[in-house]
């Protein structure tokens, strides 16, 4: 899997990408492959305020339900509702069309302290 350089990734397997004061936030393919298949995301409400490190909703897999940690904090504008009716894209497309959540970046230095893909990819063994 090639993990998108443009990507900032938490070692709790989620990424965000930065566009301007935007940030989308989903988890990342070693995440969705440790999962299994995905039968239900919860999300939060448009307007909650997540905190890095802090929970910001769940997946579950036929294995488990599992956390999903925020890796960056800000004000939610957006989830993606396509994950409610086929929460098996986050299989399929995990650093595409499967993103969680789209916020407004309240401290844009969060993302500094993140991983790039490279050290991503050293962290899984990948």
């Amino acid at each position: 899997m090639n993990y998108p350089e443009t990507f900032r990734y938490t070692k709790e397997h989620e990424w965000v990408s930065v566009d301007g004061d935007t940030g989308t936030i989903g988890i990342t393919d070693h995440a969705q492959n440790e999962l299994g298949d995905i039968v239900y995301v919860d999300l939060p409400k448009i307007g909650s305020v997540i905190e890095t490190g802090k929970s910001l909703g769940s997946v579950e897999s036929v294995k488990a339900v599992s956390d999903i940690y925020a890796p960056v904090s800000g004000e939610v504008l957006e989830i993606n509702t396509l994950l409610a009716e086929a929460p098996e894209k986050l299989n399929e497309d995990p650093h595409g069309d499967a993103w969680l959540v789209k916020i407004r970046l309240t401290n844009p230095a969060e993302v500094s302290g993140l991983l790039s893909a490279e050290e991503y990819q050293a962290f899984i063994g990948g």
